[in-house]
């Protein structure tokens, strides 16, 4: 390679990585445990999904509770079903009839009124197991948490107006930027790629160490970072390609475009004023889409015109990934004669814009293997982590030079504790929050973004004034250790779910949770304990 392109690649990917660095490890770190979202909601909730999952999710009874408190004629109620989940968010639209009346309602218990600004229109999330309705604050747990900040969705709340939320634009960057970071790092190793890649010299000087560690992890994480890079970028800026089709070929009507593309239902049914002559029970359609797509899960419910002759039930579902790794499923019943308008097989039909979709989805995600696609990618996520790190410290080393001016040297090693502090005291104030929400019992939006963030927030500040990597290294990986080995613990006493009994009871959720909390200690241990005996070692050499 001529020196030109390597200055070029090498300049591209070190000031691409170190814009993005801090914002993309809590990607990755907050991605890597979104893996387990599902997992988190049993463990923190203390109700097993592997466990109940054959159990009926009872809507008939959920419509008969609506009805005591809202006049359901004339209203379209949606039902979003969350994935590996015993609960689904209810969205409960203003009635068309005009007969009824629209002033504010008393909502259901823990419900929320007027989300879309009219009426006594109600969003809420339901929890079947339970029979208990909650406001999404109060339904909010660990799982959604860093699921969400895993594309800094709480930054959305910063008022800074550019058009668009703040936080998905920005984790939007971040992708764009992480993948020339990917590219370019690729390229500037090329020529040396397979040497390179089976040298690792641990007794070397740290820079050595770290230089080894980043080129090695990051060639094995290539095609996964690679992969979440590009479908990162598509799933949360579509808005870049969305908007301009739809300006030009919807005349600037999203919703249409979104309901060609197939993204969401915006059927519409001419309300007629005619109360239907018969009692509604939706169980029985669902019951017969169960039967005939055996193996898919349902993704949306929709109830159009409630009560009235022009009622519909649609209903959209997602094939088991194992029998069809793409496509969705869809029912449109007429309840008036109960006749069956429009079907859609999940297994077996599927459109160009399902297999696509569906790719990205599963791809970004790893829900179509089970536990060992999941675990694969944890560790990859942790890997991309590792990389990250090493690079802000190859990035300081190689700066921390006597010919570099001192206001230089300065102000990188600033930058590099602020990045080292905000970066690492992840991991202990993430176990530290899984502990404090199960020894709480009132839990909601607002306590977990105390505990975290304000936790986070002084920890980052401790170790920024400290101003010492290498113990911000080592007292955060021993504090995540301990933190996490007093997880399963607090679950036992706090739940009564005590690993012995989870696996007897085949809560395999729950145990798995516990048991990647001890893994994650063990490692955390380790390394501790590897890094002490390295210094020892050194300081050893060196005398």
């Amino acid at each position: 390679m001529n020196t030109r392109n390597y200055n070029i690649y090498f300049n591209t990917h070190t000031i691409s990585g170190i814009i993005i660095c801090a914002l993309l490890y809590v990607i990755f770190f907050a991605g890597s445990f979104s893996f387990f979202k599902h997992e988190i909601r049993a463990w923190q909730h203390g109700v097993s999904y592997e466990a109940n999952k054959n159990a009926e999710k009872d809507f008939d009874f959920l419509l008969d509770s609506l009805r005591q408190t809202h006049d359901l004629k004339g209203r379209d109620i949606t039902f979003y079903m969350q994935p590996n989940s015993l609960g689904a968010s209810v969205n409960m639209g203003v009635s068309k009839d005009t007969t009824v009346s629209k002033t504010q309602q008393v909502a259901t218990e823990g419900g929320r009124r007027g989300r879309r600004g009219g009426g006594d229109a109600t969003f809420f999330y339901y929890d079947f197991h339970h029979e208990k309705a909650s406001t999404y604050t109060e339904s909010y747990d660990m799982g959604e948490f860093l699921y969400r900040l895993h594309f800094l969705a709480q930054l959305n709340q910063v008022p800074i107006n550019i058009g668009a939320p703040f936080g998905y634009t920005l984790a939007g960057l971040v992708s764009f930027l992480f993948l020339f970071a990917l590219i370019t790092g690729l390229l500037l190793h090329w020529d040396k790629i397979v040497s390179n890649f089976f040298v690792f010299r641990p007794w070397s000087k740290w820079k050595t160490v770290w230089t080894d560690m980043h080129t090695a992890l990051g060639v094995i994480g290539f095609p996964f970072q690679f992969i979440f890079a590009l479908t990162g970028i598509i799933l949360i800026v579509n808005w870049v390609l969305v908007t301009p089709l739809s300006k030009y070929l919807y005349d600037g009507k999203q919703q249409e475009l979104y309901q060609d593309l197939g993204f969401s239902d915006g059927t519409t049914y001419e309300y007629l004023y005619k109360p239907i002559d018969q009692d509604f029970n939706m169980q029985q359609y669902l019951t017969e889409l169960e039967q005939k797509w055996e193996g898919a899960e349902f993704s949306r419910i929709f109830i159009k015109n409630y009560g009235d002759e022009s009622m519909h039930l649609i209903v959209h579902a997602k094939p088991n990934p194992k029998l069809n790794f793409s496509g969705e499923g869809k029912a449109v019943y007429r309840i008036q004669d109960n006749m069956l308008v429009y079907e859609k097989d999940p297994h077996t039909a599927s459109s160009y814009k399902d297999k696509v979709s569906s790719i990205i989805y599963h791809l970004h995600f790893g829900d179509f293997g089970g536990y060992p696609v999941k675990i694969t990618f944890f560790i990859l996520g942790i890997m991309g982590c590792i990389v990250i790190i090493s690079g802000i410290l190859i990035w300081l080393v190689a700066r921390d030079k006597k010919n570099v001016p001192k206001r230089k040297r300065v102000f990188n090693f600033w930058a590099s504790n602020v990045f080292i502090a905000i970066c690492l005291t992840m991991l202990p104030v993430t176990a530290l929050t899984f502990i404090a929400v199960k020894v709480d019992p009132d839990v909601d939006q607002q306590f977990i973004y105390s505990v975290y963030f304000y936790s986070w927030l002084a920890l980052s500040v401790f170790y920024v004034l400290r101003r010492n990597l290498r113990a911000t290294n080592q007292e955060t990986l021993l504090a995540g250790a301990i933190l996490g080995l007093c997880i399963p613990v607090v679950n036992g006493v706090y739940s009564g779910k005590w690993i012995w009994k989870t696996f007897a009871a085949g809560e395999t959720d729950i145990l798995f949770f516990d048991l990647l909390w001890i893994a994650i200690a063990i490692v955390a241990i380790i390394a501790f304990i590897k890094i002490q005996r390295d210094d020892a070692k050194r300081k050893g050499f060196n005398r």
